[in-house]
């Protein structure tokens, strides 16, 4: 048995069957579902994890009148029967939390479980249930007192105040309650027809950052500076498109397969987010577990994602970094890029360094002031 001192939060939890997740023949030697520390009989090590899988299947939030417990160990069959390319990464599946007399309290024990596993630096990632779960998501940070940058990617903007359901307006809570501790919010993959015009006004007074879908895939590379500064990532599955996602029911329109998955990839590749939520997927709306196969290849990508970001240099060591001494519209700063990994960061007059894209770098260059620059300094 395994030892950790993580006792707190094994109340909250169910464990799970393996017999059920991988069948009677079990995970083969190089399948993933083999090299995961499975919260069956005993609890894993979670201390020793690269990441925490935690399922919550919590639906009440978008109106359903019953949890759907099973939604996280659907994702899990097929996740688990993936092909494991990553040994180095390490993972632990710590359970299901279980479900509360009512959602608030399914809420409070995944903020139970997920503050505590932060406050042992872990990468925890949420297999939800509905997107509202989200708002548990961040009281995790909430309750340790720890002010963050966040991520949503969406095909709506969920602050729709005219409905009761938090699944549709959880962001408010999140934005503009008091007090606060989101210091930055981006929303990657909204599509205009599905956002009321004042949202975008709302997001846009409280100096928050909105990426429409369409501009997204025209580059979506510029999206990995913006998730590598998250230290929350939230993703709706209603933002991938319904060919690749039938449980998506909310519009045909969205990210390909693909994209989600570099998506999750980028989030992997960042050194700051602690917390990643799949939402959104309901299995009876599925179709042969579509969209439980594309949510286990995001997952695959997230770990190759954490591989990735596990090359990369600490800021702090030069001799791994090249160094850019730039001056534009009378602001001298500097650009560092990795050597490992081609990624890019800027230095702000604070002296702090925050990421960048190599599209930045080259509009400085041309003595223009990057847009990601005049954001970072509306909000300091």
């Amino acid at each position: 048995m395994a030892y950790h001192p993580i006792d707190t939060i094994i109340d909250f939890l169910e464990p799970l069957s393996i017999y059920e997740l991988t069948g009677a023949d079990g995970s083969k030697e190089t399948q993933i579902g083999r090299y995961i520390d499975i919260h069956e009989n005993f609890f894993p090590d979670v201390l020793k994890a690269d990441i925490v899988l935690v399922g919550c299947g919590e639906t009440r939030g978008s109106g359903k009148e019953l949890s759907d417990i099973t939604a996280p160990d659907v994702i899990r069959k097929e996740f688990y029967s993936l092909y494991q390319w990553h040994k180095e990464v390490t993972i632990a599946d710590a359970g299901n939390i279980k479900t509360g007399a009512t959602f608030y309290d399914t809420y409070a024990a995944l903020r139970t479980v997920v503050s505590e596993l932060l406050q042992h630096n872990r990468r925890v990632v949420i297999l939800g249930g509905s997107h509202d779960i989200t708002l548990a998501q961040y009281d995790a940070y909430a309750s340790l007192n720890k002010i963050i940058e966040a991520v949503c990617v969406d095909a709506r903007i969920d602050l729709n105040m005219d409905s009761s359901l938090p699944a549709d307006n959880f962001l408010m809570a999140m934005l503009t309650g008091e007090p606060n501790f989101t210091r930055h919010y981006n929303h990657i993959g909204f599509q205009s027809y599905l956002v009321h015009p004042k949202m975008l006004e709302i997001i846009d007074k409280l100096r928050f950052d909105c990426y429409r879908v369409g501009k997204v895939k025209e580059i979506i590379e510029e999206m990995e500076p913006v998730i590598r500064n998250a230290e929350l990532f939230s993703f709706d599955i209603s933002a991938i498109q319904h060919s690749n996602a039938p449980a998506n029911y909310i519009t045909p329109n969205g990210f390909t397969g693909e994209e989600a998955c570099m998506l999750m990839q980028y989030a992997g590749m960042s050194p700051n987010a602690g917390t990643i939520g799949i939402y959104g997927y309901i299995p009876e709306q599925d179709v042969q577990n579509l969209t439980a196969k594309q949510i286990s290849h995001m997952l695959w990508y997230l770990m190759d994602g954490v591989w990735k970001g596990k090359q990369e240099a600490a800021l702090g060591d030069t001799e791994n970094f090249s160094e850019y001494k730039l001056a534009f519209a009378e602001v001298e700063t500097i650009f560092l890029q990795s050597k490992k990994t081609g990624r890019w960061w800027m230095q702000l007059p604070d002296g702090k360094y925050i990421a960048c894209s190599h599209r930045d770098y080259i509009t400085a260059s041309q003595n223009e002031i990057p847009e990601r620059w005049m954001r970072a300094m509306e909000r300091s």
